[in-house]
Formats: C-alpha cells, structure tokens, sequence
C-alpha cells in the first residue's frame, strides 16, 4: 500500500468514492472521521444535482458544486418557472404555493402569494384591444366600406362654392360632380328644396341598406338600433300630424325612410298612448320602449312631447347598454358618442320645458340615466328657471364650457349650432381608430348633418337670403 494521505489532499468525490483503502484509512487519523465522509459523500451527491438543477434552469450565476444544501435561491418566483409537470420531472414540486426541494426538506423557499383571479366582466366579454385577431373576419369589409362612404362626404371647399349659388340648378349642377350627381341627373327644373332633400337621403338610405344586408350578428343589430331614432320621430309626427287632422298620405311623405315599418299607416286610429301600444306599436322594435309611458290620457301637444322623450331616454339607454355588452374599442367609443347625446337632450329638455308645466321632478323623469352630467348636473339642471341658470350648470364641466363661452348670456338660438359643432368634432374622431362598430353610427350622423346643411343652403338659396347662409352650415371636414 502506498503512503497515507492527509485528509482533505483529494477532493470531496475522489476522498469518499475510493473502495480500495480500509474503512478506518479513508480520511486519515480520527475517531470522527467515519461520519464526516459520509456527510461529505451526501453534500457532494446533493451539490451536484443542484448543479445540474440550475444549470438546466439558466442559474449562471450559480457556482458548481456547492456545499450548501441547495444551490436553488431562496427567493424564487413561481412565475419564473415552467409548468408543473415540468417542475416535478426536474426534481421539484410546488406545495402550498411555494417551492419544496426533495434532496432537502428543511430548506424552503419563500411561498408566493398568487393575486386571486378576477371574475370577468359580462358587459365586457371582448378584451379591450384584441379586436384586430377576429373583427376583420366579419365586419372588416363593411369598415372598409363605410370608411370610402366617408371620404366621399363634403369638404369646406364645396360648401364655400355651394353657398356661392344662385339657384337652385346652380346647386345642382355643383352637386353632379360628388356622389349625389346620379341622384340629381334627371329631375327638371325648376327645383325644389324638398326634391334636393329627398334625393340626398335616398343617397343614405341606399348605402345603408347595403351594409345592413350584408352584415352579420352583432353588427347587424347595432346598424338597426341606429334607426330607432327616426322610428320614434315618425310616430311623433304621425300622431301629431293626426291630432291637427292632417292627410295621413301626406304625412307619410315626411317621414324619414329609415324609420318606417309596415303599420306606421294605422297610426292614426289611436287616441290615447295605451291604444297607440295596442293597435300599433306592440310588433314594432319600439314595443319595449313604451313600458314608462303606456296612459289613458288623450294625446295632446304636451303628452305627445313627453311621449317623444321617455322614448327616447328608453332607446338611448337601451343602445347604451348593448354597446357596453360588445365591449372593446366599440363600448369605449360609443358610451363617449351616446353620453353626449344624452347629456345634449338633457339640456334640451330643460330650456324647452321652462316657463312650462312639467315640474321638476317630471323633467328629471326624462333625463337619460349615463352620461356626463348624470346624476348631479341633472339635479342641478332639473331646478333650473332660465337660461342662464343652465348656462351656470353647464359650464362646470369642461368639455361643455367651450360650447356655451360661444354663447353671449341670455342667447340660446344658436345653441344648437354649438352642439352640432362638438357633435362633428366627436364623429370625425371616431375614424382614426379601427376596428369598432363606432364607424358606422359616425358616419349615419355625419351624412345626416350633412343633408341639413344642404337644406339650409338651398331654403337660403330659394328664399334669396344668402346673407344667412352661413348661420347654420356645419363644416364637417
């Protein structure tokens, strides 16, 4: 045999894996020195899987052998790791929500706490800003589509050149060059301004049917909402037109053609609200709505005007709450365009109903239940006595401030004007971002705004008062 070695002159492995030297010569002299091979043995057995472990694991930082227990860090986060089967096939298992190491039970890393999962949204089932995987399967033709319509609508330059008209046919002949020109080409002259009128919103009418037949669920349901509104003003007119024994067939030629249905005729058998439910209005998409304004009480002009409303605040809640059910760009769009159309009734009820008598708490019965000014701008604007009072109210909140600064106290004539203006500013924003159903709704107003100004235009130009023509144009581009 050849000499003794002093202790420690191998290393760990080659000390304690030599079978060729006797038990009581493997680490020299010593009582002790049996066991402390032993521990060694299994410190460097240990050592090395560790190693192994964090190697495998992109633990660079990590020395290799080790003769600490575990070579793992203390402090590891669950979600650093790979999934669970992966971690018990490398050696290690997840218990109570933190990492227990097998070769070394005493030793345990610090459990992570896991945030608990938050429920999701009904009303948002579509995550916010994932709606380029899947809009495009089925709604990014008709997108395409009504974005075209929209450059196709009128710019500054037209209406400076239209309100430089003087006729009627002068307006005609400006208009062939845009896409109301096939519309126009063959009426006599002399025009008029309910023919102008009547061929620009068959213009609409035409591009709406077209995208309505050739969308799917939900987009389909949204583009028939966009016509309740002319629903409810047909009814009105209808009912109104009836209750001054107006010819029903001339009333019909004033209703707008994206609000017809098939028993409007019959409208004008009803005397009260309840009938007008019953007889008429019970297989229509407005049925719902009637539910806070079914009376026995005859229709007259203040009965019909709160018909007009209540309707309206159903309708505009109603939209509200389908948009906020589609969720993503869509719902964040749209609750922005119908809470300012909520708040803009708002206040329209309220300077209307002054010097009425509604009483407060039946104005504050037909204010929307959204929308910027809700709850407190509605308590302060149902108390309200004159304009400036409301004027007051509005310009507390700053996105309406700018619209009444334009105001001198005690104006109210151009009121609507002003908000025509910030309703255009709202439309046009909603085209510089994609995928949403916003599109559509923008672009149905912003041709309607267009047809008024078109209207003005040609009444200014056939009554011969172009000093006024620019009174009520809104610019939309």
């Amino acid at each position: 045999m050849g000499p003794k070695r002093a202790p420690g002159a191998h290393g760990p492995h080659r000390s304690c894996k030599s079978p060729a030297l006797p038990a009581n010569k493997r680490s020299g002299s010593g009582s002790g020195s049996g066991p402390n091979c032993e521990t060694k043995q299994k410190e460097g057995a240990i050592s090395e899987k560790h190693a192994r472990h964090a190697r495998e694991m992109n633990y660079q930082n990590c020395p290799s052998p080790l003769p600490s227990p575990c070579s793992l860090p203390r402090e590891i986060s669950l979600s650093s790791l790979p999934p669970n089967e992966i971690c018990i096939a490398e050696g290690l298992s997840v218990e109570g929500g933190g990492l227990f190491c097998p070769c070394s039970p005493s030793i345990r890393s610090t459990p992570h706490r896991r945030r608990p999962r938050s429920r999701p949204n009904p009303d948002r089932r579509k995550m916010y800003g994932f709606e380029a995987l899947t809009f495009n399967i089925h709604g990014g033709y008709l997108e395409a589509i009504v974005r075209g319509h929209r450059a196709s609508l009128l710019t500054a330059a037209d209406y400076n050149n239209l309100c430089q008209c003087e006729t009627l046919d002068d307006i005609k002949m400006h208009l062939s060059a845009t896409e109301y020109g096939p519309y126009l080409q063959n009426e006599p002259s002399p025009l008029h301004t309910t023919t102008i009128v009547e061929k620009c919103t068959l213009k609409l009418v035409d591009e709406y049917k077209q995208m309505l037949c050739q969308a799917t669920e939900p987009l389909s349901t949204f583009l028939e909402y966009i016509t309740y509104g002319h629903m409810i003003d047909n009814v009105v007119l209808i009912v109104t037109g009836t209750l001054h024994e107006r010819d029903v067939q001339e009333l019909l030629e004033k209703c707008h053609p994206l609000g017809m249905f098939d028993s409007i005729a019959t409208l004008a058998v009803a005397q009260n609200m309840r009938e007008l439910y019953r007889l008429v209005l019970v297989d229509t998409p407005l049925a719902p709505y009637f539910s806070e304004c079914i009376t026995s009480e005859d229709l007259d002009d203040m009965n019909i005007e709160i018909m007009r409303n209540t309707l309206y605040k159903a309708y505009l809640e109603d939209f509200y709450r389908f948009c906020q059910k589609l969720g993503g760009a869509t719902a964040e769009i749209m609750s922005d365009l119908l809470a300012f159309e909520a708040d803009r009734r708002a206040v329209n009820i309220t300077i209307n109903s002054i010097g009425t008598e509604l009483t407060r708490d039946d104005r504050k019965k037909l204010y929307s239940s959204f929308g910027l000014l809700y709850p407190y701008g509605h308590e302060e604007l149902a108390v309200c006595e004159d304009i400036d009072q409301v004027r007051g109210v509005m310009e507390k909140y700053p996105p309406y401030q700018s619209i009444f600064s334009k105001l001198s106290y005690g104006e109210s004539q151009m009121l609507d004007k002003a908000f025509y203006e910030e309703e255009v500013k709202r439309l046009c924003l909603a085209f510089e971002q994609q995928f949403h159903y916003g599109v559509f709704f923008a672009y149905m107003r912003l041709r309607e705004q267009e047809i008024r100004n078109l209207m003005w235009i040609s009444e200014c130009v056939a009554q011969n008062q172009k000093s006024r023509v620019h009174d009520s144009v809104v610019f939309i581009f």
